[in-house]
């Protein structure tokens, strides 16, 4: 079929209705040239195209309903994607298991080769794990541990080598994949990237900053007492992990969520986000330096971590999926209008970019921003539009 014959057909399919209008401008230039930089359809479409990029994004990264019109060929595009998505985020997960200071981004690896790659086929693993070992490199380090011998059952303890991912800097990823891609990151490539990443993981003041109150009980502890049921993850107790942040005056730093703000860390997290984080450094270091600091998602994805019996946060345990929070949205198979919001603790309340978690009686919990960090706040003063269950959390 010829490039203009799929162009019409998907412009009879998706022009009756609104949201195929605003996605049908970016539908049409992906069949026509799918390496397309989508910050060319913003450049040709002036003040509209962010929500033909909108439609797009949505498509490959929370997925769509099709409709029978639509062409083959952009579904393939779109399925390729996904498929792409899910590689990836598996070969994340696999080097972030050896993470200690802090974890790759899969939103920001997906967002790369979206807009990198969009409209080529589906990589193979080994093509998706090459793609990821650009973000990160490997140390060897030491560590003590406990051992016992079989024979006589006494413990002794002694040094051993161990390896740990690290992930580099933003600009050392982007020259690793422009040596695995054989072409030049330019700062059109960066700059698309920026805005589909921020599309989909929001920004670092999403929440808006000023108002809320803070906690009053300064600690760097984590307690496994505040929860009722700590063998499993459920709603009850992912409010009151939630407020226990909240009085032990977490703060707030991009791409964190829940250990202690080291230097070691702030400097990665720097390299990692220059604007969500370096933006940002003479607060984060006057307020949250030394102190636990999340992000908005960060707070929920760390009790999904927590380990009681450990007292440690432990990345991409318990099967909660290290996702933004948008991606939690609309991976929520029950959610409402924030108008419908039932009255149980542990929902999550959720704007695009932004997501906190309501703890009862009118009152959210949430990393709002960098200068406000973890604070209470009222829901019917916010602009929260929905409410969710959060997956991988029991709702009895």
């Amino acid at each position: 079929m010829s490039a203009g014959v799929v162009a019409a057909k998907v412009g009879a399919a998706l022009l009756s209705d609104e949201r195929g209008r605003k996605a049908v401008g970016w539908i049409i230039t992906a069949v026509l040239s799918p390496l397309i930089l989508i910050i060319a359809v913003l450049c040709s479409l002036g003040s509209g195209g962010a929500e033909h990029n909108n439609a797009a994004v949505e498509a490959c990264f929370y997925g769509v309903a099709y409709s029978a019109g639509v062409p083959a060929e952009y579904k393939e595009h779109v399925d390729d994607m996904r498929a792409a998505f899910s590689l990836l985020s598996s070969a994340v997960a696999t080097a972030n298991s050896q993470s200690e200071d802090g974890a790759i981004d899969p939103t920001r690896v997906e967002s790369v080769f979206f807009a990198l790659c969009f409209g080529e086929d589906a990589p193979s693993r080994r093509a998706a794990d090459r793609f990821v070992d650009c973000f990160y490199t490997t140390e060897t380090r030491t560590r003590t541990v406990e051992v016992t011998d079989e024979e006589t059952g006494e413990t002794s303890t002694e040094e051993e080598e161990y390896t740990v991912t690290v992930p580099l800097s933003l600009e050392t990823a982007y020259a690793n994949v422009a040596a695995l891609l054989g072409r030049e990151i330019t700062d059109d490539d960066r700059s698309n990237i920026n805005h589909i990443y921020t599309m989909v993981a929001g920004s670092a003041e999403s929440g808006g900053e000023g108002g809320g109150v803070r906690g009053t009980e300064p600690s760097i502890d984590l307690d496994a007492s505040v929860l009722s049921n700590p063998t499993t993850k459920n709603a009850a107790d992912l409010a009151a992990y939630a407020e226990y942040a909240w009085r032990s005056g977490w703060g707030y730093v991009w791409g964190s969520f829940g250990y202690v703000l080291t230097e070691q860390q702030l400097q990665q997290l720097k390299a990692q986000y220059p604007e969500m984080v370096g933006g940002y450094e003479s607060i984060i270091r006057s307020k949250w330096l030394g102190g636990r600091t999340t992000d908005c998602v960060g707070l929920i994805k760390s009790y999904g971590w927590f380990d009681p019996d450990e007292l440690k946060i432990k990345y991409g345990t318990n099967g909660m999926p290290d996702v933004g929070a948008n991606a939690m949205y609309y991976s929520a198979t029950v959610k409402g209008t924030i108008d419908t919001i039932p009255e149980v603790p542990g929902l999550a309340v959720w704007c695009n970019g932004h997501i906190g978690v309501y703890v009862g009686n009118g009152e959210v919990v949430e990393a709002r921003g960098t200068s406000s960090g973890v604070v209470r706040t009222k829901l019917a003063e916010r602009h929260f539009t929905h409410w969710l269950q959060v997956p991988y959390i029991r709702y009895d």
